[in-house]
């Protein structure tokens, strides 16, 4: 089975499970289009060694680039900001490397222990 989103004005409003040839025949006069996503495509990286595609696995409110033809998650915090070249969102303090849990505490501009 495949996965494709439907995709409205860049944004990802629907993902479904079907086989290629339901969707060669499908008929769907509503605005947008179906564009295929993979369920093992996270970050650039096929978890199954395959080839990925689209960068990320598509879900329901995340965006579409038409011209780098890839998805990618909503902006998490106003202050972070997208890196196009691996298509994911960094905060502007690095995120502490120490094997603890952290939240974004976007009013401090920093990360906080949990």
């Amino acid at each position: 089975m495949t996965h494709f989103a439907k995709v409205v004005d860049n944004k990802v409003i629907n993902v479904i499970v079907a086989e290629q040839e339901f969707m060669d025949n499908y008929v769907d006069n509503s605005p947008g289009e179906w564009i295929q996503t993979s369920y093992n495509t996270h970050n650039g990286i096929h978890t199954a060694g395959g080839t990925p595609l689209r960068q990320n696995f598509a879900g329901i409110g995340w965006n579409y680039n038409r011209d780098a033809d890839v998805f990618y998650a909503p902006q998490p915090y106003n202050s972070w900001t997208l890196n196009d070249s691996d298509w994911v969102w960094e905060s502007p303090v690095a995120h502490p490397n120490d094997g603890n849990a952290y939240s974004w505490n976007e009013d401090e501009q920093r990360w906080d222990s949990v």
